[in-house]
């Protein structure tokens, strides 16, 4: 078993201050009707929150983990391709690809739609028809897609090699390789990162509020404009945040430990 880090040992004093903070903002929440107004308006936005990170990470992570194996092809053009793409997305700003998906990418899309359907006799569709919501979903999905693909690849190249040529020695295929001796090795590898780039999803989710998508940002934008009461309103915005990525934290922390106790 490796030994668990120094660190780990720490009493959470962290999470006893954090608990403290929390715990009266919360008690504020629950007796004064001006932060509870302001919760019950921002809990509409954490469905939008919620939505956008889980399909924008599942989509990221399904094109994520392609790129990962296009950069290990035997294929040169393919290779090369896939690592022009991880290295260009990765140099743009996540608020410029989300601006250049919404406004360039998104009316490129519609207007080569409208083309092809136009030649087998579809129906054009109108711009307005491609929400905001799905633009920056698809934003998200483009950008942190670029940075799991290195994740996925870290992992799928830390398998030992030894495995592999095991695997090749008992007549596997190379589908059969990867889905019964590379990948169950290599996802105990990647969870943590990947975790770490889902809660990171949930903080840059906020981001999409330059759209105008009705999250909890945004609301909480539309809510301090209205009543004028930035300090209270913020500060709820902030702990909503906190709440969701402090327990997703403790949760990969935990899941971290796990793996380390049952494969060290």
């Amino acid at each position: 078993m490796i030994p668990t880090p120094e660190q780990d040992k720490d009493f959470p004093w962290w999470l006893l201050a954090a608990g403290t903070i929390g715990a009266f903002f919360l008690y504020r929440i629950v007796t004064d009707d001006l932060h509870s107004q302001i919760l019950g308006t921002l809990s509409k936005g954490v469905k939008i929150t919620i939505f956008v990170t889980l399909v924008g990470f599942a989509l990221a992570s399904v094109l994520g983990l392609l790129l990962a194996l296009g950069s290990m092809s035997k294929y040169l053009v393919v290779r090369q391709v896939t690592r022009f793409y991880v290295e260009i997305v990765r140099g743009i700003p996540m608020m410029v690809l989300l601006l250049y998906v919404a406004f360039v990418l998104a009316p490129a899309l519609v207007a080569l739609r409208n083309y092809l359907g136009d030649a087998v006799g579809l129906d054009p569709i109108r711009m307005r028809d491609f929400s905001l919501l799905w633009r920056a979903t698809i934003a998200l999905m483009i950008g942190y897609s670029a940075f799991i693909a290195e994740v996925f690849r870290a992992g799928l190249l830390a398998v030992d090699p030894g495995q592999i040529e095991a695997a090749n020695s008992l007549g596997l295929s190379r589908w059969q390789r990867f889905r019964f001796i590379v990948f169950p090795q290599a996802i105990r590898m990647i969870l943590p990162p990947l975790g770490n780039d889902f809660i990171a999803m949930i903080k840059d989710s906020s981001l999409v509020s330059v759209l105008g998508v009705l999250d909890v940002t945004q609301l909480g934008k539309v809510t301090a404009a209205g009543n004028f009461r930035y300090f209270e309103t913020y500060n709820v915005v902030a702990l909503v945040y906190l709440f969701m990525t402090v327990t997703l934290s403790l949760l990969l922390r935990r899941l971290e430990a796990h793996l380390r106790n049952k494969h060290g």
